[in-house]
């Protein structure tokens, strides 16, 4: 049994707040947390507006500025993430400016683009990176737990698959012969960044639900 498996069955329905406005990874969170017994609220689902300025120094930083926003905006439980990809002939670019690499406005289709010119006719084996992602659990009374989830792979010298969002098109998996955005989402979500962090998180999530339940229910 695993050891998320040993803390109380929860015996209703219980919230959790995905702090992103990031429809691919809302979807993964839905998939990442089937699971649990959770209702899971997203942004758009609160009838105000919550301002987290992410402009800490480091993935930790801006994924505990978030979920203490949501948290504490919404008196929901919270968990937020930052995440990026770190090239290394880049010296770990785009690393925490990922999602805006190519400038505010820019989609996923500019950013992949930039990053592939600078990485322009550089070899195969120069070409090593990785998808990293710090998780943090958020109680509205301020208690924080965190994990991190890392992805090792190559970038790819073009675009290759529909699947995913971001850089996925271009982050090359050498142990599967395919880019991150060819594979089925059911195997991105158990071996990407992503899905690392959550599996790490899961049993923190657990317990921290069922302590929830049970001071609800005064046991």
């Amino acid at each position: 049994m695993k050891e998320w498996q040993l803390c109380a069955i929860l015996d209703s329905m219980t919230s959790l707040l995905i702090a992103t406005d990031n429809p691919g990874k809302q979807r993964e969170y839905a998939q990442l947390l089937a699971s649990l017994n959770l209702e899971l609220c997203m942004p758009q689902d609160l009838k105000f507006d919550v301002i987290a300025q992410e402009n800490g120094n480091s993935y930790t930083d801006n994924a505990r500025i978030k979920a203490l926003s949501y948290a504490q905006a919404s008196s929901l439980l919270t968990l937020a993430d930052d995440s990026g990809l770190e090239v290394d002939a880049l010296g770990g670019e785009p690393g925490l400016h990922s999602a805006r690499y190519a400038g505010n406005s820019a989609s996923d289709v500019d950013r992949c683009r930039l990053l592939l010119q600078k990485l322009n006719e550089l070899p195969w084996e120069k070409r090593t990176a990785r998808f990293r992602c710090v998780l943090v659990l958020a109680t509205p009374s301020g208690e924080i737990h965190n994990t991190e989830g890392t992805c090792e792979g190559l970038i790819a010298f073009e675009p290759q698959g529909t699947h995913g969002f971001g850089y996925d098109p271009i982050f090359y998996l050498p142990e599967y012969g395919q880019t991150m955005a060819q594979l089925p989402p059911e195997v991105k979500n158990r071996i990407s960044h992503r899905g690392r962090a959550v599996q790490k998180m899961l049993p923190i999530l657990s317990c921290v639900l069922a302590e929830q339940n049970r001071a609800i229910g005064g046991g």
